[in-house]
């Protein structure tokens, strides 16, 4: 029989898994605009009403994207999709779920004519119950709303452009269906979420669950934990509400020099496979029964470096807008493995996934494969109370999603000030970010979390610092002295935001240069692009990369991400074209990337 893991690599919720298999719904569905906003009056969400559904989009890619067969990068900010699905009535005690993995920004379901669900949060998933809209076995008509206001600045929208066209480092927006939809039939008691947090030195597993609803008589939840064909844990407990949280025992971990086949890293990527078995206390009887895999690391930091498993880690990192040609934020899992991958290739340890909660099948290969990533809330880019009850509610969402990914080193809720330009001088900006920071930490306090990358750093167990000087003897020159370690900035203003708040002290936390680089080929005459520099040639390119990488290994810096992984759109500074091929041959690139402190 597969292991756990190696069964989740095309599912769209790859850390819970249950039989019988789940069902994809994707692929064409009829379409509409609605940019007058008359469907929900003129009820096209009843199975009778078909006449403005005269088009058709391919899902999950979103209507602007090629791949969707829409490709219409107008503003639309209303849209409709429907389609048929062919499906029995649950059995009594299941329910049947419908699982959406992604619609931006605000979606509302109906199955049937009957309303099923709502969400808003254009980066998050959410859950329908379609059990209580069934009328009879066979087809039933699903229809959803997506609204994605397209100047709405207190949406957060990441790099999704708020203009008609793109510009300077923005994008063709991403709205609708751009995630996974999936049919999934569960027990009417199941598990809803599964949280699972190791502490190597306490040689233990914090597991978290969630039930659907409250147990109405006493249940037991057993945990098997395996690496192969060794069993590393297993333990029964009482549940008595429904939440519970426990700790689970790892005996291995207690042997301290013989860690090598347990510990995940990018150089050892293991995974423990984990079985989770809801029963009946009284009778032992099942009641619900989920796969799942986690990571046995610890992350930290201490002395201004980055430690892995409680060992010094250099990160060698790219930006990753996560964004494709022809489906935009969308992709195809094979496309997401193909990103692990060709990061690895090229000697990178890790990619900042920059403004864009990533599909969880991207960071499964990230975990499966090894690659560390930052994850990070896509910003709204207007502060008010609107801004902030919507992040606070979708980044609580992300970091709950996210959370049992051992790829995942850091949380990053605010980019370069956007959403609060002016935090230095509006004390209730500074206090909302630094309330992202401490609640990411009271969610997961057992990884970093950067108030705000790039500059203007408040609360952070990172300080991470944006330098698009292109020159490799400033660097060094800014960064290259001891001191860096203790915190002691050589230069406070590098750009035009000063990199640390007023009544910010260093308190060991590492400091890295988590945006530089970014220099572009001389771009086709006549092209827009954007670049913070050009270079004419390879060989140019090649010369470029490797002093200001050198100068940012050989100085007390924590790690680098460079500016960035693949061009996108008009932002042509990648390591790779949009089509993902290497600027310079691979080997070189790798040699560049790996460098080691001279």
């Amino acid at each position: 029989m597969p292991h756990p893991h190696l069964d989740a690599a095309g599912h769209p919720r790859p850390q819970l898994i249950r039989d019988p298999d789940w069902r994809d719904v994707g692929g064409p569905w009829q379409f509409a605009h609605d940019d007058e906003d008359r469907g929900r009056a003129d009820r096209w969400m009843d199975p009778a009403t078909s006449a403005p559904f005269t088009g058709t989009v391919t899902v999950p890619y979103p209507p602007e994207s090629a791949a969707s067969g829409v490709a219409d990068t107008a503003f639309h900010p209303v849209l409709w999709y429907r389609r048929t699905i062919d499906v029995a009535r649950p059995a009594a005690g299941r329910r049947l779920l419908l699982h959406f993995g992604a619609v931006d920004h605000r979606a509302e379901v109906w199955l049937n004519g009957r309303p099923v669900g709502r969400h808003e949060g254009g980066h998050t998933g959410f859950t329908c119950d379609l059990t209580g809209a069934f009328d009879r076995d066979g087809e039933q008509t699903l229809v959803v709303r997506a609204e994605d206001q397209p100047l709405d600045a207190a949406q957060p929208r990441g790099k999704q452009d708020w203009r008609r066209d793109p510009h300077v480092i923005w994008y063709h927006r991403t709205s609708g269906i751009w995630q996974p939809v999936w049919l999934e039939e569960v027990p009417a008691e199941h598990i809803t979420l599964l949280h699972w947090t190791p502490e190597i030195a306490h040689a233990r597993v914090r597991c978290r669950l969630r039930l659907s609803h409250w147990p109405r008589r006493p249940l037991t939840v057993t945990v098997r934990l395996t690496r192969g064909e060794r069993v590393l844990a297993e333990q029964r407990t009482l549940i008595e509400g429904q939440e519970a949280e426990f700790d689970v025992a790892v005996p291995a971990l207690r042997h301290g020099q013989d860690l090598d086949d347990l510990l995940w890293s990018p150089e050892r990527p293991h995974l423990v496979d984990a079985v989770v078995e809801l029963r009946d206390a009284a009778e032992d009887t099942p009641v619900d029964r989920v796969t799942s895999y986690l990571g046995l690391r610890d992350i930290g930091w201490d002395d201004g470096v980055f430690l892995l498993n409680h060992k010094p880690y250099f990160l060698r990192f790219a930006l990753q807008q996560g964004y494709w040609p022809a489906s935009h934020l969308s992709a195809s899992a094979g496309a997401l493995r193909r990103d692990v991958e060709l990061a690895k290739e090229i000697g990178l340890n890790g990619l900042r996934v920059h403004q864009k909660i990533e599909d969880p099948r991207f960071l499964y290969w990230a975990d499966r494969l090894g690659l560390l990533l930052w994850e990070e809330m896509p910003s709204a880019y207007t502060f008010g109370a609107q801004t902030v009850e919507r992040v606070v509610a979708e980044w609580t969402e992300a970091i709950s999603r996210d959370l049992s990914h051992p790829s995942i080193v850091a949380w990053v809720p605010v980019n370069e000030s956007w959403s609060v330009p002016n935090p230095a001088l509006v004390p209730a900006q500074r206090h909302f970010m630094d309330a992202l920071y401490h609640l990411t930490k009271a969610l997961d306090p057992s990884r970093p979390a950067v108030s705000n990358d790039g500059w203007e750093i408040s609360a952070a167990d990172i300080w991470g610092v944006h330098d698009y000087t292109q020159h490799g003897d400033v660097l060094r020159e800014r960064y290259g002295h001891a001191s860096l370690r203790q915190g002691e900035l050589a230069d406070q203003w590098p750009g035009a935001k000063r990199l640390t708040l007023d009544g910010v002290r260093h308190q060991g936390q590492p400091v890295v240069l988590s945006e530089f680089g970014g220099a572009t080929f001389e771009p086709a005459e006549g092209a827009q692009w954007f670049g913070y520099d050009t270079v004419a040639t390879k060989e140019d390119f090649a010369e470029r990369l490797a002093a200001l990488v050198a100068a940012a290994v050989d100085s007390g810096l924590a790690g680098f991400c460079y500016t960035q992984f693949t061009d996108t759109e008009q932002e042509t500074n990648g390591l790779l074209t949009p089509d993902r091929q290497p600027k310079i041959p691979p080997a070189e690139l790798r040699a560049i990337l790996t460098r080691t402190r001279a």
